[in-house]
C-alpha cells in the first residue's frame, strides 16, 4: 500500500560556512524544516522547506505550526495519486516552501515505491548539469578575491551580487571579467536599482567590452514597467526572480513582453507551480534558470533532480549547500566539481 501513514516535520539549523551577504543584509545562519511522508509500506520520502521571509513572508515557526493542516490535508492520500496531492497542496498560496518540501517528499516516496529515479519521474532528459557559485556582497577587493578562488575551483558560471553600491559593481563586474575570461557571469541586483540606474549600469558594462550572460532582477519585484523598460534598453537578457513566484507571474510578465528569462525556486512557486512555469516559458520561448535560496543538500536535492528530468534551464544556481556547514550530504546526487550527477 503506498498510502500516506504519517508526515513529520523536523527543525534544521545550518551555519553558514562565511557571511552571505546581497543588497538587503546578510545571514550567518539559517533554519529549515526536513519532511518525511511515511507510507503504509514503510517507505519514507524526503524533502526539506528552506522559508525565506524577504521572500515569501515565511518563518519556520509559521510552517512548524502548520504541521497539524498538512496532516489534514493529505493523511491517507495514496502517494500515486500525486496530482491530487498538488492540487490540495496548491492551497498553500502563502507557504510555497512549505508547500515544494511536502510536494516533492511525496513524490520521493512514490518513486521509491516504483523503484524509479526522481529525475527520471520528471522526464531523464539529462544526468547532469552544471551550477554556478555565488559572489556575495561585500568590499570591491573582498569579491574579486572570492570570484578569483571560484574560478580556481573550476567553476565556469560566475553569478555575482550586485545593488548596494553602482560604481563600486560596475569596478568588481570589469575586474573578475577580466581576471576570469571564458567564465559566463549572472549579475544579481535584487531588484536594487531603479530603472534608469539599470540601464546606465549594464550599458556602462557594455561600452567597456563585458559581456554578461544574465542581467538578473534589475528593479524591484513589483515594478513590471521598469524590468520591461530595463529589457528593451538592454544590451544583455534580463531576467526575473522575485517577481516570478507563481504561474500567474509568469503569465504577467508573458503579456507584459518584461523579461528575456525566468529564474525558477521551488521555495517561492512549490513543485506544482515550477512545472506549470516551465511549460509556459517553453511556450513563450523565454529562456529558464533553476536557483536556491538557503536550501541543504537535501533541499537542493529536490531542484537537481527536476532540473535533470525537465532538461530545458540554461543556467542552474545551485550552490547553497556548498555554503553551509552540514554534518553528512544527504542528496541523491554526486558533486563532482560544478557537475550535479543523478543516477
Amino acid at each position: 500500500m503506498s498510502r500516506i501513514k504519517d508526515i513529520l516535520f523536523t527543525l534544521k539549523r545550518y551555519n553558514y560556512k562565511r557571511p552571505f551577504c546581497i543588497a538587503y543584509g546578510f545571514v550567518t545562519e539559517t533554519e529549515n524544516i526536513e519532511i518525511e511522508i511515511i507510507t503504509e509500506s514503510g517507505v519514507s520520502g524526503y524533502g526539506e522547506s528552506a522559508p525565506s521571509f524577504r521572500i515569501s513572508g515565511e518563518t519556520t515557526e509559521m510552517l512548524l505550526a502548520l504541521q497539524p493542516k498538512i496532516r489534514e490535508m493529505i493523511l491517507n492520500k495514496d502517494v500515486k495519486n500525486y496530482r491530487l496531492i498538488f492540487d490540495i497542496t496548491d492551497r498553500l498560496i502563502s507557504s510555497p516552501s512549505l508547500k515544494a518540501g511536502v510536494q516533492f517528499a511525496v513524490i520521493d516516496a512514490f518513486c521509491k515505491e516504483g523503484g524509479i529515479g526522481v529525475w527520471e519521474f520528471f522526464g531523464g532528459v539529462k544526468d547532469e548539469i552544471e551550477t554556478d557559485r555565488t559572489v556575495s556582497v561585500r568590499p570591491v577587493e573582498e569579491r574579486i578575491n572570492e570570484a578569483l578562488e571560484i574560478y580556481r575551483e573550476g567553476f565556469r558560471v560566475i553569478k555575482i551580487k550586485v545593488g548596494e553600491n553602482l560604481e563600486e559593481d560596475l569596478v568588481v563586474i570589469c575586474e573578475v571579467y577580466s581576471k576570469t575570461r571564458g567564465c559566463r557571469y549572472i549579475v544579481d541586483v535584487n531588484g536594487n536599482y531603479t530603472p534608469k540606474e539599470a540601464v546606465y549600469f549594464v550599458k556602462r558594462l557594455y561600452s567597456s567590452g563585458v559581456d554578461i550572460s544574465v542581467f538578473e532582477q534589475p528593479v524591484n519585484r513589483y515594478d513590471i514597467e521598469g524590468l520591461k523598460y530595463v529589457r528593451f534598453n538592454s544590451p544583455f537578457p534580463v531576467c526575473a526572480d522575485e517577481s516570478v513566484k507563481t504561474r500567474y507571474d509568469a503569465l504577467r510578465l508573458i503579456k507584459e513582453e518584461a523579461v528575456d528569462m525566468f529564474n525558477i525556486k521551488l521555495m517561492k512557486s512549490g513543485i506544482s507551480d515550477a512545472i506549470a512555469i516551465v511549460e509556459l516559458a517553453k511556450t513563450a520561448n523565454i529562456r529558464l534558470m533553476i536557483g536556491c535560496v538557503s536550501e541543504s543538500s537535501l533541499g537542493i536535492n529536490q531542484s537537481v533532480q527536476l532540473a535533470c528530468g525537465i532538461g530545458c534551464f540554461d543556467f542552474c544556481d545551485l550552490d547553497s549547500h556548498l555554503m553551509l556547514e552540514e554534518d553528512s550530504f544527504r542528496g541523491t546526487f554526486k558533486q563532482v566539481g560544478s557537475k550535479m550527477i543523478v543516477e
